[in-house]
């Protein structure tokens, strides 16, 4: 019995042995760095460059009409993608020896062709100097090269997706654009938005403006849009950009700051709220009167001063009204004051009342802004 005791006792302990490990497993493979698999993987690529090396040479030897001694570029510039620097480093060497035997077994350059000349050194040196570059930007930041493109990609993506509008009840209408600088994939400028309260008949949307522009202000961008995602919703209204000031000043970051504007709309109503922190003051088209009001609450820059106090202002949006906010990207230049820039904004503006501001969001940031060298953003609210 106690024999039949003590096999049970360590079956189970084989059993969660196991669980354990494949748990494991699970976890460094899902992490992209399963050492076992990898460190195979790297050995097994740089076993076929050293034989592609091999390959090439005798090429260049049998056949030096066909297999030019340059072709040596082919396995370096893969070993620079693919290998660890100390293995590049070896696979180097062979290059370079490759190299020197055919220099001796094809002879000096006399003018024909497949001989090793100074310029095929050169080539092959800096080919491979590129390729050592490459592969200790790799080693530092940690990531394959083969996913280097695909961690981009999902970054952009999630920027995109937490920038999107939740849907708004019958009556009211949204939209957005969102420019960066120079034509690249990541912004600056930023949008979280959430409906909240009871029924989520309330509208909260954010706007801010990260210190910097396109891949400079990327990360912190996406830092900060996740984090104020996150305390949209579950801080007050009034506390928001109290919270997310705090959150900046905890970074400590060298070049921190960024502006922000947060509305609070009671999507019922139409009455709103408007807390700023240094950011520009949003316009409103009253329908009423055809002109346009500027509302511009108090506050610093958020990461800047700790304790800071943020002071709303209050309106109303009615039927036909718009609501704007935007980036200064949109409407300041060098060459242009912020007052010209917001008036020509809402110039533009109302030659789009008559199709309720359908599709305009897009046309004026295409229109407006001169410097395409800063990130743009525009938000439009409408009640039909």
């Amino acid at each position: 019995m106690a024999g039949h005791t003590g096999a049970v006792g360590g079956s189970a302990r084989l059993d969660r042995g196991r669980k354990a490990w494949h748990r494991a497993r699970t976890r460094l493979r899902r992490s992209g760095v399963d050492s076992f698999r990898g460190h195979g993987s790297d050995w097994a690529v740089f076993g076929v460059l050293l034989t592609a090396v091999a390959l090439l040479a005798w090429g260049t030897l049998a056949q030096p009409l066909w297999v030019a001694p340059e072709t040596l570029v082919l396995p370096v510039i893969a070993g620079g993608l693919l290998l660890r620097p100390v293995r590049l480093l070896t696979l180097y060497t062979a290059a370079a020896v490759a190299l020197v035997v055919e220099s001796f077994a094809l002879g000096p350059y006399t003018g024909g062709a497949g001989r090793v000349t100074p310029g095929t050194v050169l080539v092959v040196a800096t080919v491979g100097l590129a390729g050592l570059l490459i592969a200790q930007f790799r080693m530092r930041v940690g990531v394959p090269w083969t996913r280097g493109g695909t961690m981009l990609f999902d970054l952009r993506e999630r920027l995109r997706v937490q920038s999107q509008l939740p849907k708004l009840p019958r009556g009211w209408h949204r939209e957005m654009s969102l420019r960066p600088a120079g034509g690249q994939s990541f912004s600056g400028d930023f949008v979280v938005a959430a409906r909240t309260g009871p029924d989520r008949r309330t509208l909260e949307v954010v706007l801010t403006d990260v210190s910097g522009k396109g891949m400079d202000a990327a990360s912190r961008a996406l830092l900060l849009s996740g984090a104020f995602s996150g305390l949209l919703g579950s801080l007050p209204a009034p506390a928001f950009l109290p919270g997310a000031n705090a959150y900046l000043l905890r970074q400590d970051w060298h070049e921190g700051f960024a502006t922000s504007v947060h509305l609070v709309l009671d999507l019922d109503t139409g009455d709103f709220e408007l807390m700023s922190a240094g950011h520009l003051p949003a316009v409103q088209l009253c329908s009423g009167s055809g002109k346009w009001q500027r509302h511009a609450a108090e506050g610093p820059l958020l990461g800047v001063l700790d304790g800071a106090e943020f002071h709303p202002v209050k309106g109303r949006l009615r039927r036909g009204d718009v609501l704007m906010l935007f980036t200064d990207g949109l409407v300041e230049s060098a060459d242009r004051e912020l007052d010209a820039g917001i008036d020509r904004l809402t110039g533009t503006a109302d030659t789009y009342v008559a199709t309720g501001f359908r599709g305009a969001a897009w046309h004026l940031i295409e229109h407006v802004a001169r410097d395409v060298n800063d990130d743009r953003a525009l938000l439009i609210l409408s009640r039909d």
